[in-house]
């Protein structure tokens, strides 16, 4: 009876003498406060948009806009060249607002100056926009910038100098250009040579000719079209063909995990540490709401796409036969709590107030136990432990981690805990109790649940997970080998794949292209030319220290010049991706990429950013890190892996596979990407001094 009062605002019964109202204070007080907050974000909303549209202009820019023309008028000066006579004459006379001279001359040098103030928004949004599109500081090296770079940096914080909200750039950013044909096919008959043996090449070789010369011209002409038309020529298809029309299970095969704070334990009080997270959580959607998070911007200058930022929260996934959708509320004010297999809704408001043991479970859990087509789950440990499983269709994994690491650092540092380990303030009584929900489940329905179930246990039950932190050295002693921490990670991992399976492979890495409008990720195909050579010289063992240095740089150099032309929009694998869906469209059959397409990635990488917002000094607390995230294997015979370069002294490493593979063994691989890391270490160790 609790949960049907709390239900309904009112009762009512009918009687002999009429209609006998019962109203409940409580629930119209709460209808009362509702209304109010909802009117209050549509005013933000309305206020946001303005303040968005018009940037990087302001109303402050418009007053002194219209000030400078009133004031060249007192002084008799004409600026507007004629201009606020002629818009005079349009205007009507006789009657209304426009019956004295000096409102007319008034009106009209408002009209004026709002169509200088616009015009001027125009002019610089798109000059902000044709800087933007330059990307060559990205390949100078470190420390050696050009002059004609200092000066377009100059430039781009001149014009984006007044105080950006979340989504003012999103008009500015450049649209994501198509890469030729003739281009990406040469790269990617680079990034296969090695691969192949000489006849397999050759065979590639000429499959890429004729689809150059034959199919491509026409399927490009599609792709180059949906970029002029489009925002983003990949990511609707990416998001609807890779993710939504995706068949196999979310858990393990899409669905990604995020841990907590390894380190430091704040509480072991479950409730309190849940209480905490949750709020800090809703603190970061009212700051996403009004748009008041700073958007992520490249060397403190070039902004970052936020469009994913978007679908954070009242995300879910809907099944569908084919594909399914994302549906996006528009707000929510209760979060569905999971306790011993019952299922709660909990209010969130009271009006408008606000490691391997541990992978596993964030990863899937008990199959049943995880809302796997929820944007995000939040998951509570009894030992006040959380962690999170995303779904991967709405955003990439850098999205999620900007909520998780202010999340993470309000609670710290923030909003705290008492003496015992629970929350602070005082619990206020009147609050609504939390709602069970109930379920009404055909018995055909618990028919197919309990066969989806068997697939979803036997897919968990095969996975196997190492987690571990790399403790002797992290991004300091990379940095004195003069090479970027990341490629540093890859060509260990392609030392450590070989030493593992005796071979080279097909090698992912996901890279980021939110430089652009829209973007999400490309492919950097790790295992490279140069890489290999290193590697193979490192395990003959008989060359010179030297020569393995200078072998191991060019790999380097070689990764990292990947990476840029992948987040510069010139990667291979999301071209020929779109011009494989536009020859479906068209019925166009292409023996290269239906080839392309198929290969298998058995070593798929990530790295997790960290430190996008500055919660705190990383110096002052070092042990606040948490240990990044991971995800399951793309290939059954392949390996997963994940990894944060967490500071200046350690490194965090997931890595998958998958049990019923005799090739691949999880422990083994981290162990060989451990010796790996400090094998190559000990190439670049400058002997220590004598005390």
């Amino acid at each position: 009876m609790a949960e049907a009062h709390q239900a309904v605002a009112f009762q009512f019964t009918v009687t002999p003498e009429g209609v006998d109202f019962r109203l409940s204070r409580e629930a119209l007080k709460h209808i009362y406060l509702s209304g109010i907050n909802s009117w209050k974000k549509r005013l933000i909303r309305i206020k946001n948009g303005i303040l968005r549209g018009v940037y990087p202009g302001s109303p402050t820019s418009w007053l002194v806009v219209v000030m400078t023309t009133l004031g060249s008028s007192y002084c008799n000066v004409d600026i507007s060249m004629g201009l606020v006579c002629f818009i005079q004459r349009w205007l009507p006379e006789g009657c209304g607002p426009y019956r004295t001279p000096q409102t007319r001359t008034l009106l009209s040098m408002a009209v004026f100056s709002t169509g200088v103030w616009m015009a001027g928004i125009l002019f610089f949004r798109q000059t902000l926009k044709l800087l933007l599109s330059y990307h060559g500081w990205l390949f100078e090296m470190h420390g050696q910038t050009s002059r004609f770079t200092k000066v377009w940096a100059m430039c781009v914080r001149l014009l984006s100098s007044q105080r950006p909200m979340l989504y003012s750039f999103q008009t500015s950013l450049p649209r994501l250009p198509v890469p030729s044909v003739p281009a990406t096919i040469h790269r990617y008959l680079e990034s296969v040579q090695h691969l192949l043996g000489d006849e397999e090449y050759n065979r590639m070789e000429t499959l890429a000719k004729e689809f150059q010369e034959k199919t491509a011209p026409r399927l490009q002409k599609y792709l180059v079209l949906k970029s002029w038309w489009a925002t983003n020529y990949v990511s609707d298809w990416w998001e609807e063909y890779v993710y939504l029309r995706g068949r196999t299970p979310l858990m393990v095969n899409s669905n990604y995990y995020v841990m907590d704070l390894v380190l430091v334990k704040n509480t072991d009080v479950q409730a309190a540490r849940l209480g905490n997270i949750v709020h800090a959580m809703i603190m970061y959607r009212r700051k996403l709401d009004r748009e008041e998070i700073k958007p992520v911007m490249a060397l403190g200058i070039v902004p970052m796409c936020s469009y994913q930022m978007e679908r954070m929260f009242n995300t879910t996934r809907i099944p569908g036969k084919d594909t399914d959708v994302l549906r996006h509320l528009t707000d929510s004010r209760h979060v569905a709590v999971y306790h011993k297999g019952r299922f709660f809704k909990l209010w969130l408001y009271e009006g408008s107030r606000l490691l391997s043991l541990y992978g596993k479970a964030l990863l899937h859990g008990s199959c049943y136990n995880r809302w796997f087509d929820k944007s995000f789950t939040l998951i509570a440990f009894k030992n006040g432990q959380l962690g999170l499983n995303t779904e991967h269709a709405w955003a990439d994994a850098p999205i999620i981690g900007h909520l998780w690491e202010f999340v993470l650092g309000t609670d710290s540092f923030d909003l705290g805990y008492s003496e015992t380990g629970h929350c602070l303030g005082k619990p206020n009584p009147v609050l609504a109790p939390p709602q069970r929900l109930q379920w009404d489940i055909p018995e055909q329905c618990q028919a197919v649940i309990e066969s989806s179930y068997q697939v979803a246990k036997a897919l968990a039950d095969d996975v196997e997970l190492y987690c571990f932190q790399f403790l002797p050295f992290g991004k300091g002693l990379i940095k004195k080998c003069r090479t970027s921490p990341d490629a540093f990670v890859q060509i260990a991992l392609q030392l450590a794949y070989f030493r593992d399976r005796g071979k080279f492979c097909l090698t992912y890495e996901a890279s980021m292209t939110r430089m652009f409008r829209e973007g999400r990720t490309e492919t950097v195909r790790s295992c490279t030319c140069e890489s290999t050579a290193f590697v193979q010289a490192m395990v003959q063992g008989r060359h010179l220290k030297a020569d393995l240095q200078d072998l191991f740089r060019k790999a380097a150099e070689k990764h990292q010049n990947a990476c840029r032309l992948a987040m510069t929009g010139a990667g291979i694998d999301r071209h020929l991706f779109c011009l494989y869906v536009v020859s479906k469209f068209l019925g166009v059959s292409s023996p290269f990429l239906a080839e392309v397409l198929s290969e298998p990635w058995r070593l798929s990488t990530s790295q997790t950013a960290q430190f996008q917002i500055r919660m705190f000094d990383p110096n002052k607390y070092p042990n606040h890190l948490g240990a990044g995230g991971g995800f399951g294997p793309v290939a059954n015979d392949g390996y997963g892996v994940s990894y944060m370069i967490a500071g200046e002294n350690t490194m965090f490493f997931h890595v998958s596979s998958k049990f019923s593979s005799s090739e691949t063994n999880a422990q083994r691989f981290g162990n060989h990407i451990r010796q790996a890391l400090l094998d190559i270490a000990d190439l670049f160790q400058v002997p220590k001094a004598d005390s």
